[in-house]
C-alpha cells in the first residue's frame, strides 16, 4: 500500500513540476489554441442552431458519435503535439517515460479546454444573436411583415 501511495505522490509531483520546467510554454499555448478552436466550433453550432456541445453529447444518443468525431477532428493535431512535447519533456527532465502522465497532460491541454469552451460559446452566441433579433430568439417583425399579417387576418375573417 505504501508503494502505491508513493507512486501516486511521485506522479503528482512530476505532473505539477511541468509548470516550471523546460517546454512550459506548451501548457499555455496548446490550451489557448484549443480554446480558439472551441470558440470557432461553438459559433458554428450557434449559426446552425445546434445544441450546446457537451449537452448534445450527453443527451442526444442519435448524434453523439457524430458530435464526438467532429470534436476529435478539431483537436487531433493539438492532442498529438501535446503527447509528443510531453514525451520530449519527460525524456529531457525525468529521463524516463510515463504513458499515463502523458495522457493526462494531453487531455488537460487539448481536450478539456475544448469541452469547457465550445458549449458556453454556443449558448452565449445564441443569446447575443437572440438579443439582437428580439425577445426569446424570435425575429422581430418588420412593418411590411405586420401589414401582411393584418391583411391575411382580414382575408380569413371575411373583411
Amino acid at each position: 500500500m505504501d508503494s502505491i501511495a508513493e507512486m501516486l505522490t511521485r506522479g503528482a509531483e512530476q505532473l505539477l513540476g511541468r509548470a516550471n520546467g523546460p517546454l512550459q510554454f506548451r501548457l499555455f499555448v496548446m490550451p489557448t489554441v484549443v480554446t480558439l478552436l472551441a470558440i470557432r466550433a461553438g459559433l458554428k453550432d450557434a449559426r446552425e442552431g445546434q445544441t450546446a456541445f457537451l449537452w448534445a453529447v450527453i443527451s442526444d444518443r442519435t448524434r453523439r458519435q457524430e458530435r464526438i468525431l467532429a470534436a476529435w477532428k478539431d483537436v487531433t493535431r493539438v492532442f498529438i503535439v501535446a503527447i509528443v512535447l510531453d514525451a520530449v519533456y519527460q525524456l529531457m527532465v525525468l529521463r524516463e517515460f510515463h504513458v499515463v502522465q502523458t495522457l493526462i497532460v494531453a487531455v488537460v491541454c487539448a481536450i478539456l479546454p475544448y469541452i469547457l469552451f465550445r458549449g458556453p460559446t454556443t449558448r452565449l452566441a445564441r443569446g447575443l444573436s437572440g438579443a439582437r433579433r428580439g425577445a426569446r430568439g424570435v425575429a422581430a417583425a418588420s412593418p411590411s411583415d405586420c401589414e401582411e399579417i393584418r391583411q391575411d387576418g382580414r382575408e380569413r375573417s371575411g373583411e
